[in-house]
């Protein structure tokens, strides 16, 4: 198997494997990018369900520490005495390991901060977190409209670290208070980065599944083709062997011919020529009788035999179909066709044409040569007609008889140039031919692009 073969076996396996491999890398990305996405918007509706649990839970503890210190507001008394009662209610109550609640004054001045006692009595009212935003100023802001959330970095007591927190405030405005408390937000971060971790880990599991697949997808794709190249390589070699077999038989056949008709024909003119012309040199030897006779019937024998070569020459190739083309080819093919067998040839044949290329003519002469021959043969006909067309895009022949007809199915089977012939070559051009054969008669009919412009004859 030489190298040009087995790349062109790895063409077609890579023909039929690259296919499957851009989609199967299509649709992985498709799949990450889907995933991706869905991972997005499952974070963001994670996020936005913690975080409003994380506001109705900080609204109840707010409730609870109004509702602790309520007797004492509720009194309508405004003096330091019960405010700091108020103020050491509020410094008692905790939840969990960082929950407390603060209490500013509308100046940003600490008053309650269990956590971080060491701030409270100071104005904080410029303190400005990690990010720059200022705390006290936003949260007295969002209790001056009633009570509101706000999100800020502050330090988590558990930890001793800034974390970012989320704050809820509520106004006692008699008082001037900014009472409020907060939940520290970095479980939420927590929560949504193991979603991400499993997100990428599944994206990463389904990408190493749609690998395999792939992979084996692709094994089979390429095990399937280069089975079928195989298989496809045999029949090609199959059909090559009997290709040259039968050029092989078509030779012999064709070498048989010629030597049947040499033999038959110019070989007997020949002989009947020497006959007479041997009679004539006796009868000038002898001296007796007139030798004009016998040679004139020589020399006519020897016309006949020149007129037979000339007919043998042309069947095996036309002459005139190089030197004046297809159309005058054609109808010399059928005037010699009526001479011979007294079967009249209705010729429509186009006086000027383009000249066309030299595999489109020797077809068209070819299949007029293979179907005058089985009309001669086979059709029993006593007319026939033959007509060519040509235009800018194809060229046209159609050849009828008016004989008995036969069936179209038994004619592939035959040896020699049969319709099986004249469709290898129709086919060849990419052309196309049909046939019509009943009780009246057989049509042939041809047609060949014309892939080129045609140039006028010269």
């Amino acid at each position: 198997m030489d190298s040009s073969t087995m790349q062109l076996k790895a063409r077609i396996a890579l023909l039929a494997i690259l296919p499957l491999a851009v989609v199967a890398a299509a649709f992985a990305g498709v799949i990450a990018l889907q995933s991706r996405r869905l991972a997005a918007e499952q974070t963001a509706t994670i996020d936005a369900s913690l975080m409003q649990s994380k506001r109705v839970e900080l609204e109840h503890y707010v409730d609870l520490a109004l509702s602790a210190i309520q007797p004492l507001y509720a009194s309508g008394r405004n003096d330091a005495a019960t405010q700091h009662a108020a103020e050491a209610i509020l410094a008692r109550m905790n939840f969990g390991r960082d929950g407390y609640y603060f209490v500013y004054d509308l100046q940003g001045r600490s008053l309650v901060h269990p956590r971080e006692p060491d701030i409270v009595g100071h104005n904080l009212w410029n303190l400005r977190d990690a990010d720059g935003l200022p705390v006290i100023q936003r949260l007295v802001a969002a209790a001056r409209g009633g009570a509101g959330f706000q999100r800020y970095m502050w330090r988590k007591p558990s930890t001793g670290k800034d974390a970012p927190k989320l704050g809820y405030v509520v106004l006692l405005p008699r008082w001037g208070w900014v009472v409020g408390t907060g939940a520290y937000l970095d479980d939420v971060a927590h929560v949504e980065a193991g979603l991400r971790r499993h997100v990428a880990a599944s994206i990463r599991t389904t990408m190493a599944e749609l690998a395999l697949i792939s992979l084996i997808a692709i094994a089979l794709a390429g095990s399937v083709g280069m089975a079928l190249n195989v298989s496809a390589h045999r029949l090609a070699d199959r059909r090559l062997r009997e290709l040259a077999q039968r050029i092989v038989t078509l030779q012999e056949d064709e070498r048989a011919r010629v030597a049947r008709e040499l033999h038959d024909g110019i070989s007997q003119l020949l002989v009947s020529a020497k006959y007479q012309f041997e009679l004539a040199q006796h009868q000038v030897e002898a001296g007796g009788g007139d030798p004009r006779d016998a040679l004139g019937q020589g020399l006519g024998r020897i016309v006949d035999a020149i007129s037979e070569v000339r007919r043998i020459s042309h069947a095996l190739h036309p002459i005139l179909l190089d030197r004046l083309g297809v159309s005058a080819a054609l109808g010399e093919l059928a005037r010699d066709f009526s001479e011979r067998t007294a079967i009249p040839v209705l010729t429509r044949l186009p006086r000027e044409m383009p000249r066309l290329s030299f595999a489109t003519a020797l077809t068209l002469f070819r299949i007029a040569q293979e179907s005058l021959t089985n009309i001669e043969r086979h059709a029993g006909a006593t007319r026939a007609s033959m007509r060519l067309e040509i235009d800018a895009a194809e060229v046209r022949l159609r050849i009828s008889d008016n004989g008995r007809g036969f069936d179209p199915g038994g004619v592939d089977a035959r040896d020699g140039m049969g319709l099986r012939n004249i469709r290898e070559r129709v086919d060849h051009l990419r052309g196309e031919v049909s046939l019509a054969s009943g009780t009246r008669g057989t049509t042939v009919y041809v047609s060949l692009p014309l892939h080129r412009p045609l140039k006028a004859p010269a």
